[in-house]
């Protein structure tokens, strides 16, 4: 019986050695996927992280002929949908999609994780990467950084922004911009970008960094108004408005979103999502 064991123990690792050799490797790619996927988002419908992996699903739906669903999990900074991606089955059906507060910043906002960002999950593809914009309230008189600051200061602690939860890319961006300013404001997290807006909308906050697609359409129809945007070059999409940096020297400040998988996810199935994504880009 005991040298059963030893024997099944080489076999198991011989099993798994296997498991990296071309001819399996391609065999795994060519029966991915065999049912839906699913992407874990930690933030709710609207946020840039929501529509980057409904683009993203839209183009892997039509390359390989499975549906890929949306499954939005708000709060906790974006953790309970990384929690949710690492512990899944690591064949490709489950992925996440997020910015760097589940795996950058996660760490050192909570002592406790049900996941290990470095060994449980692994980046496939960067799904979109861009400057933030700084919106306001119309009500807020303030036309331009330099006004906000102004404003800021002779009110200290007094304003207040908006943010799609503690450790996302725009909470990140703007507390930078506000130490390198030194300006204070309240901090008012949201379970996403997109209530965030809304309450920016409404008055609730005073003002928000966050991702050009969510306020845009606002902008556009008078609701709410951009002062500036956050790369060092203006960006072509809202050629008038000039750039932090033309007034705080030096500051730039872009954010991403990435698409990732289980770490033990076969190599294969990894290369096949990342392809059908540059592919997407390429059309």
């Amino acid at each position: 019986m005991h040298d059963f064991r030893l024997h099944r123990r080489a076999l198991l690792r011989a099993g798994a050695a296997l498991g990296t050799m071309p001819w399996l490797a391609a065999a795994q790619a060519q029966t991915f996927p065999s049912r839906p996927i699913r992407l874990e988002v930690g933030s709710n419908p609207g946020g840039p992280a929501d529509m980057l992996a409904r683009t993203f699903g839209e183009a892997a739906t039509a390359a390989m002929g499975q549906p890929v669903l949306v499954e939005n999990k708000g709060g906790a900074s974006g953790t309970l949908a990384a929690a949710a991606a690492a512990k899944a089955t690591p064949d490709g059906h489950t992925l996440l999609v997020s910015g760097p507060s589940t795996v950058i910043t996660a760490p050192y906002l909570f002592s406790k994780l049900d996941y290990d960002p470095e060994k449980d999950l692994v980046p496939l593809a960067l799904l979109g990467a861009g400057a933030f914009v700084v919106a306001v309230n119309p009500s807020l008189p303030v036309n331009n950084i330099a006004d906000l600051i102004a404003l800021a200061k002779a009110q200290p602690g007094k304003l207040s922004y908006g943010s799609g939860g503690p450790g996302g890319n725009n909470h990140v961006c703007t507390e930078t911009f506000m130490e390198r300013t030194g300006i204070q404001a309240l901090h008012v997290p949201y379970r996403g970008e997109a209530p965030a807006a809304q309450d920016l909308l409404a008055g609730q906050v005073q003002f928000m960094f966050t991702a050009p697609n969510v306020i845009i359409p606002h902008h556009k129809a008078g609701k709410l108004r951009i002062i500036a945007v956050t790369s060092r070059e203006r960006v072509s999409a809202l050629p008038d408005i000039p750039t932090v940096h033309e007034t705080v020297k030096d500051f730039e400040v872009l954010g991403w979103i990435a698409l990732f998988a289980p770490a033990a996810t076969p190599v294969a199935v990894q290369d096949r999502l990342a392809q059908v994504w540059a592919q997407a880009r390429a059309q």
